[in-house]
């Protein structure tokens, strides 16, 4: 029987045989969707990777399920990975590693200069003290002050740097502040290579105020790195890509791990360095000249790199703030979007404290790690006063801090382990492998036990990068919505820095047995914070949390039923607010199909506006034939008279809604591409459509 919108309200139908599946083209509800309709909608609005053949979101699913289903979609994408990887091999074996410093190498350059050069100063320092006793050892003829301040100023300048180019970053864009980040560090190493003075103390006040100001760029590489690295990782289409769910967080830690490579090479550069200068030996003493020479080629390396770096991000790297510009269109903002900034705070509050708080507590456990070093290497050498045995030291745990980073990029993107309980993790072990040493501390340090003591100092430093350093620098971006990302890292940056400071400052007052009584509790702390306050966004679509940012920005928060509300994704604090409360994934589905009908009509009208206006290069969207077929059939459909319940913030205020909307602000669909009028709020810049097959 035909239902009350029927092909036949058209006109008569074709004569036809008996209806004996329903599904006959002349009876059917023109509202409800074939077959192959259905399918299509659900491989662009539920992908296998996050949901099962019912429709059910992974993190909807029993324990049981969701294991087998997550381990499933992880073995088969990298059966896909392998296969992919063998086939590049056999085409040319050079070709992955092509790939692998295109997508992994030069996104992290400017943090790998970061990590060669700051590491750097820690292991020059006891060099230039061993060369220069009176200046850096006795301070005869140097500040002690100005000595002291090497350390601080350099926290000082990072800081100024996290947050001031985080600020830029969201200001005029992505690519000028990478820009910007090159350029300081550049002239910042020409400072370093070439500071001088009349005196030793002039020396040592040129070589001070060259790191702060290169502190500055350093500082700002950790934003906009973050930042550009995981928005570039996000397809511009209107769905997201099967990669930008299974491995946005390993090409963000991939980037950042490389801050691990810039610390090995910087120490093989400087033994090599002082073999060469030093006659071969890297045993005292040393001459002033070797470690002159030494010390000043190692800046000049890394500053040839950097001048690279400038000219890659100018040319190279253009569709940097993509992203960011999109957002911006969308909420109809120009410049800094001071109004996200406030409804962060409002709405994320208790994330920032997270993020921040988390990479506080990181840094002092960072920043204390070298306690161990120092402890053990006099109890293993108590009369060596060569620096070449703490750099092999230093060597073999940059080694095994290495180990930590690359395990971290390979399971920060598991469903079942993810993100937050990495974190939880590391510092929960960071915590047990300081308290251990704290209250045994002479059963530890004695000769006899000195080797459990070295063990504890690599499975601390591993179980930090498997842990809350690589975490915190990728969820200080991806919790926070796109007008602000960068801000909002900057600011945790920030934060974590001043753990370093922190510790730099208390470290110089206490003795070293209540270093390592003090400094666990800062992992436990961060353990709790990220336990309460981190939402999990592991599995979880960018493109969701951005269009549930859509609705707040739009003032209808309790609107929005997507899995961004979902209570995994979520932390404990926000499940206790009742934020998930609205999550409804039916409800969803069917918005964002409604979504994605506004989208599709105002390609069409676009279409027809610029083939009148003679246009010929506009941009041909590659709609799939059963989405183009479903919404030109119920274009026109009756809606009983009143707006869908299942209406966007976007949709209301559109063509297709418009006598049947409550009056209220129009806002540009996450979902649109359509160009109008440039004073109209549904403006939104055109984006490649990136359909997965």
């Amino acid at each position: 029987m035909a239902s009350e919108a029927s092909i036949r309200d058209y006109g008569l139908a074709v004569p036809h045989g008996p209806n004996n599946t329903g599904e006959h083209v002349a009876t059917a509800d023109i509202g409800a969707m074939s077959s192959n309709e259905a399918g299509v909608f659900q491989s662009l609005l539920k992908p296998d990777d996050s949901y099962d053949a019912e429709g059910t979101y992974w993190a909807d699913m029993g324990f049981v399920k969701k294991l087998k289903f997550v381990g499933g979609v992880d073995a088969a994408e990298t059966k896909q990975e392998v296969s992919a990887t063998w086939a590049m091999i056999k085409r040319d074996p050079l070709s992955p590693i092509g790939y692998y410093m295109r997508n992994m190498v030069i996104p992290g350059a400017g943090l790998g200069l970061e990590g060669y050069v700051l590491f750097s100063i820690g292991n020059i320092k006891p060099l230039l003290a061993a060369a220069f006793p009176d200046c850096w050892g006795t301070f005869e003829t140097c500040d002690k002050t100005w000595i002291d301040a090497l350390d601080y100023l350099e926290i000082v300048g990072i800081i100024v740097g996290q947050i001031l180019v985080g600020v830029i970053g969201d200001w005029l864009g992505r690519r000028w502040g990478l820009i910007q980040d090159a350029l300081i560090m550049f002239i910042g190493l020409l400072m370093l290579t070439a500071a001088w003075g009349v005196t030793q103390n002039g020396w040592v006040i040129c070589y001070v105020w060259a790191l702060w100001f290169y502190g500055i760029g350093v500082g700002g590489e950790y934003p906009m790195t973050a930042t550009s690295g995981m928005e570039n990782a996000v397809g511009s289409g209107k769905v997201s890509t099967k990669s930008d769910r299974l491995h946005r967080g390993r090409k963000v830690t991939s980037a950042f791990l490389m801050q691990g490579w810039g610390q090995f090479f910087n120490q093989v550069i400087l033994i090599i360095l002082l073999l060469i200068f030093h006659h071969g030996s890297g045993n005292p003493p040393y001459s002033e000249v070797a470690v002159q020479w030494t010390y000043r080629i190692s800046f000049a390396i890394p500053a040839v790199g950097t001048l690279w770096l400038v000219y890659f991000r100018t040319f190279k790297m253009r569709s940097a703030s993509k992203q960011l510009a999109a957002a911006k269109k969308k909420s109809n903002v120009t410049g800094y979007d001071k109004q996200s900034l406030k409804m962060t705070f409002s709405y994320f509050g208790p994330r920032l404290l997270a993020t921040a708080g988390g990479w506080y507590a990181n840094d002092v456990f960072f920043y204390g790690n070298k306690l161990f070093q120092s402890e053990f290497i006099k109890v293993l050498t108590p009369n060596n006063k060569s620096v070449m045995e703490g750099w092999l030291y230093n060597l073999i745990n940059v080694g095994v801090s290495l180990c930590g980073y690359y395990l971290a990029s390979f399971l920060i993107d598991n469903k079942i382990y993810g993100r937050k309980w990495m974190q939880i993790v590391g510092f929960v072990l960071d915590f047990i492998l300081f308290v251990i040493p704290a209250f045994n501390y002479e059963y530890y340090t004695s000769p006899e036990h000195v080797h459990a003591f070295q063990a504890m100092y690599f499975l601390s430093s591993f179980f930090n990068q498997f842990g809350p350093n690589s975490v915190s620098f990728l969820v200080a971006a991806e919790v926070f919505p796109t007008p602000i990302r960068a801000t909002a890292h900057g600011f945790s940056a920030a934060c974590g820095k001043l753990g370093a400071l922190t510790a730099a400052v208390l470290y110089n007052y206490i003795d070293t047995q209540t270093k390592f009584l003090v400094v666990p509790w800062f992992g436990l702390a961060g353990a709790l914070l990220t336990l309460v306050f981190l939402p999990d966004t592991t599995g979880l679509d960018l493109k969701e949390q951005e269009r549930r940012w859509t609705f707040i920005r739009a003032g209808r928060e309790e609107d929005y039923h997507g899995v961004a509300i979902h209570p995994h994704h979520l932390s404990l604090w926000e499940r206790f607010r009742g934020v998930g409360k609205h999550y409804d994934a039916e409800l969803d589905y069917q918005q964002r199909v409604e979504e994605m009908r506004h989208e599709w009509e105002e390609s069409m009208a676009r279409k027809v506006a610029e083939k009148e206006a003679a246009i010929d290069d506009y941009d041909d969207q590659d709609w799939h034939s059963d989405v183009s077929s479903f919404f030109a059939r119920t274009k026109n459909t009756p809606r009983n008279g009143r707006p869908s319940p299942f209406s966007s913030p976007m949709i209301r205020g559109s063509p297709m809604m418009r006598g049947n909307e409550k009056p209220m602000s129009a806002l540009p669909s996450p979902m649109m591409r359509g160009m109008v009028k440039e004073e109209d709020e549904t403006n939104l810049e055109p984006d490649l459509d990136k359909r997965e097959s």
